[in-house]
């Protein structure tokens, strides 16, 4: 699978908002960065990718994580 895009992926994980009045969970390339960095940390650590089961690179596995929704990226409380 190629990666998709920053964008789509903002698409992707933006989609979980409740209603349109929502803030956007993520808004910036950086909190996409973060979150695919952090998750792929959760899977060289041991957790098992719920994506990418034929490819062995973590961060690889933790983009289609993200992009297909198996995992969530909830927003930062101030």
């Amino acid at each position: 699978m190629l990666h998709p895009s920053y964008v789509e992926l903002m698409d992707a994980v933006n989609q979980g908002a409740e209603n349109e009045s929502d803030q956007p969970i993520v808004s910036s390339r950086y909190s996409i960065v973060m979150a695919s960095a952090k998750r792929a940390r959760q899977i060289v650590a041991g957790d098992e990718a719920m994506a990418g089961k034929y490819n062995d690179k973590p961060l690889s596995a933790a983009v289609e994580e993200i992009y297909e929704n198996k995992v969530r990226i909830l927003p930062q409380k101030d």
